[in-house]
């Protein structure tokens, strides 16, 4: 299993880097472009919650996988597997980031990231400014996006399966033009996902020494 998450994960980097989006403004599509994005716009808007597996391989090219959590409207979560320190939470606007390695917890806005796209109340990528292409591609429909504040230039271009739609992966550029690529397996939806689920991390007591 391990195996075929890894393989994956390749495979959603090699699909996405021969991407070669055009860019848009809102209501500038062509109509089978506008009707692609209102198609995409009901499959995310009928999402209350999701979990999967997800593996995801890093600007380095180094490799991580855990469990992905998302409950919509504003809440997502990334746990990472051991060994990795990190655990990502996205609640009330904000994107938490903790490494209990370092017994750190760092907040950011969410609307500095491109993933807040996925977490809307009410989806609708055609007129959302933040997106600026749609294409379809080896029997997906990928959709790029930039985040919605000027202070960041990081993008995402999300993948759906098709004509089955699925969210299946993500390509994520920071500021720095490192990409990050993340593959989904294993996805629910509608599951009973609990509140605490999502509570903002907090920093690990001290240890008592001896």
């Amino acid at each position: 299993m391990r195996r075929l998450a890894i393989l994956a994960a390749f495979a959603a980097m090699n699909l996405l880097g021969a991407a070669a989006p055009a860019t848009h403004y809102p209501g500038t599509y062509t109509a089978p472009e506008a009707a692609i994005l209102d198609k995409l716009s009901a499959y995310l808007n009928s999402i209350h919650t999701l979990k999967s597996n997800f593996v995801q391989l890093g600007p380095e090219g180094d490799l991580a996988q855990g469990e992905f959590d998302l409950s919509r409207p504003g809440k997502l979560r990334f746990a990472y597997n051991p060994p990795s320190p990190v655990l990502i939470v996205a609640t009330d606007g904000d994107i938490y980031v903790k490494n209990s390695r370092l017994n750190t917890v760092d907040r950011t806005s969410l609307s500095e990231t491109p993933l807040d796209i996925l977490l809307n109340r009410d989806v609708d990528l055609r007129h959302n400014p933040a997106v600026t292409g749609v294409e379809e591609q080896q029997g997906s429909l990928i959709v790029h996006a930039r985040a919605n504040t000027t202070r960041s230039q990081s993008n995402i271009s999300l993948v759906f399966s098709y004509p089955v739609l699925e969210l299946r992966q993500w390509m994520v550029k920071d500021n720095q033009g490192g990409v990050t690529t993340v593959a989904l397996t294993g996805v629910q939806t509608g599951q009973t996902l609990p509140d605490a689920l999502f509570a903002v991390p907090a920093k690990d007591a001290a240890r008592k020494t001896n």
